[in-house]
């Protein structure tokens, strides 16, 4: 393959689909209607979508570098592809990598912000936005402590949701915690995981062992391990 000759691009972003063509087409959209500076190349995997997701990807959006996979290996096959290729296609790998879900909507200064701060604060290997539902609610799974057997136990027995404002019973999902309060976590969710590229040379890739989640967890605790921060940074927004 012969290699993009640019500058290291800020970004790389990876967008895993199944069978999500509406979704998707929206996800692109708004990616492509951001502003600002930064640099990006999105790197679309398809897991052989019966809706056609990769016909409308070439079709639409040209500027995508499609992987379209002849079965459904996983999540994190899937992500580590796209990966892969981010890292292999231009004369240097992107700055950031993003893993982003198809059912996401970025806001135009996303990136920018985005970049921004991960810049300002170079011991931050994992940041994760405010993801906001439909609903307008906050996605709980944007900011995570790990699943102690405790930290499960109090989750799988609804106490986390009866006592939300406990600092013991909510800790799963930290939502002890203002919403809009900048925090180190364990974990933000695989659906915006932004990713320093210096964090993924020294732990590797995701963990292909994980189909299908769990593995955003396993990668921020070898990130964490490494010496990294986790971020939950409320002032970036991403409809979820």
């Amino acid at each position: 393959m012969n290699k993009q000759a640019v500058a290291a691009l800020d970004l790389g972003i990876v967008i895993v689909s199944y069978n999500v063509q509406a979704l998707l087409r929206r996800c692109l959209q708004s990616i492509y209607d951001s502003i600002g500076d930064v640099s990006f190349a999105v790197c679309v995997v398809d897991n052989n979508s019966p809706d056609d997701s990769a016909a409308m990807v070439k079709a639409q959006f040209p500027q995508v570098h499609l992987i379209a996979n002849a079965d459904n290996p996983g999540y994190s096959t899937a992500n580590n592809q796209g990966i892969h290729w981010l890292n292999s296609a231009f004369d240097a790998p992107p700055r950031y990598i993003l893993l982003l879900n198809p059912d996401t909507e970025v806001m135009p200064n996303t990136f920018c912000d985005s970049v921004r701060y991960m810049e300002q604060n170079l011991k931050v290997g994992i940041m994760g936005p405010k993801l906001l539902l439909p609903d307008g609610h906050l996605d709980l799974a944007c900011r995570r402590s790990f699943p102690s057997p405790m930290v499960s136990f109090y989750r799988m027995t609804g106490l986390s949701k009866l006592f939300p404002d406990s600092k013991k019973f909510g800790r799963y999902n930290m939502t002890y915690l203002d919403e809009d309060q900048l925090t180190e976590v364990d974990s933000v969710v695989g659906a915006f995981m932004l990713v320093r590229q210096a964090a993924i040379r020294q732990v590797g890739l995701l963990d292909e062992q994980f189909w299908m989640y769990g593995e955003d967890l396993d990668w921020a605790k070898r990130i964490k391990d490494h010496g990294w921060k986790v971020i939950y940074n409320p002032r970036i927004l991403t409809l979820h």
